[in-house]
């Protein structure tokens, strides 16, 4: 099974508009920039994104808010985007936002088949309405649904045709809890390598779990706020 496509845009060739799109990423750190990229030229609309945060105003993920392409976004953290800011106040987009852990954890239940679970987090605040609470061992716990997508884009460093994939230091971050949360999982690399060129106990997620994959191009590595020391 040939899992390598020529492009983005031919790698995300089936996807509709109304989907669950799960993108790996933590602010800017991480982002698949030529698959959110390939969304945003696609035009895919009616998006309910699941992803730790929503990129800043004019980066990331933020090129699909703004462009009104997300109705529902899952996430923990929005702070550095203004348009996020507009769209929630004026109800324009529907927000579930998670602390982070549960995030990860619901994420990765989801890929592990785990319908729910139970957790301290967020007991007695506004992540805790409506949900079933019990008792363990005297202390209370909310209980949590898995989150699953129907595709999942995410970024990597190496990959071989297979699929199996290695991160680089925290650029790792969500991308690999969701590799197996999603029916199609489409990764973009930076380096694409022959089979046999990945050292087994280096590979961070097996190619099982991935379906599509693309060599990245042009990179532009966006960094949220730059800071420098003077010298």
């Amino acid at each position: 099974m040939n899992k390598v496509f020529k492009s983005a845009e031919e790698a995300i060739f089936d996807l509709k508009d109304g989907c669950v799109l799960m993108a790996g990423g933590f602010g800017l750190c991480g982002n698949p920039e030529n698959l959110i990229k390939a969304v945003a030229a696609k035009g895919t609309r009616e998006i309910s994104l699941i992803s730790n945060n929503c990129g800043t105003t004019d980066l990331g993920l933020g090129i699909l808010l703004k462009n009104k392409q997300i109705r529902k976004i899952t996430a923990s953290y929005v702070g550095e985007n203004a348009e996020f800011e507009r769209q929630l106040l004026n109800h324009e987009l529907d927000v579930e936002l998670v602390p982070q852990g549960t995030l990860a954890e619901r994420i990765r239940a989801g890929g592990a088949g785990i319908p729910a679970f139970y957790t301290p987090t967020g007991v007695g605040t506004e992540v805790a309405r409506g949900k079933e609470i019990r008792v363990f061992d005297g202390r209370e716990y909310v209980l949590e649904q898995a989150l699953k997508a129907d595709v999942a884009i995410v970024k990597a460093y190496k990959a071989d045709p297979f699929g199996n994939l290695i991160f680089r230091k925290t650029a790792q971050n969500f991308n690999s809890v969701m590799c197996a949360a999603a029916k199609i999982t489409i990764v973009e690399v930076e380096e694409l390598v022959n089979l046999g060129e990945l050292e087994p106990d280096q590979i961070h997620i097996p190619g099982v779990y991935i379906q599509r994959i693309i060599k990245g191009q042009h990179y532009d590595k966006w960094i949220e706020q730059r800071t420098v020391r003077n010298r």
